[in-house]
């Protein structure tokens, strides 16, 4: 499969809700190896298939240290969220060069679409857990710095375009 170019922030597809996927297709398949590919060609611990250009909500992540341990996802939703936060310091390929320490849930339950077409529920803790949050907020439309107060945002996003 290929790595793909992540667009840009601020492209309007960034901050427009994805489609939900009907059916595991081929297509969808390939789609999922191209984000894999995309991710770790980043490095990154998950991608989420708007960051690409392509607006459904597909996902995919890996927290493992040895990597090849991707979660491929369609229309993931949170059922549940850990009242423990957890913070880590997240960042994006849209936006290159900045990053900023967000507070989430240390834990979560996602259900989705699994791979071969079934309805799965699953835990993700730590940075799995993170990177799902941070993926799910791609396919709202949000961005990771949409967690932070306005003047943090707005200096954050001062600061990537002097970067740029």
């Amino acid at each position: 499969m290929t790595a793909r170019l992540c667009i840009p922030w601020p492209d309007k597809r960034l901050q427009t809700p994805a489609a939900p996927v009907e059916a595991i297709t081929d297509e969808v398949r390939a789609i999922w190896a191209d984000m894999v590919d995309t991710m770790e060609a980043m490095p990154g611990y998950g991608l989420a298939a708007p960051q690409i250009g392509v607006m459904q909500r597909l996902a995919v992540v890996d927290g493992s240290t040895e990597r090849g341990q991707a979660v491929l996802m369609a229309n993931p939703e949170i059922l549940h969220a850990s009242a423990q936060p957890r913070d880590h310091d997240e960042a994006s390929p849209n936006l290159l060069g900045v990053f900023a320490t967000i507070t989430r849930p240390r834990a979560v339950t996602v259900r989705f679409l699994n791979a071969d077409g079934e309805m799965e529920d699953r835990d993700f803790v730590n940075l799995w857990a993170t990177s799902v949050q941070h993926q799910i907020d791609h396919l709202n439309g949000k961005m990771y710095f949409d967690h932070l107060s306005k003047t943090k945002r707005d200096m954050l996003l001062k600061k990537a375009r002097k970067h740029r």
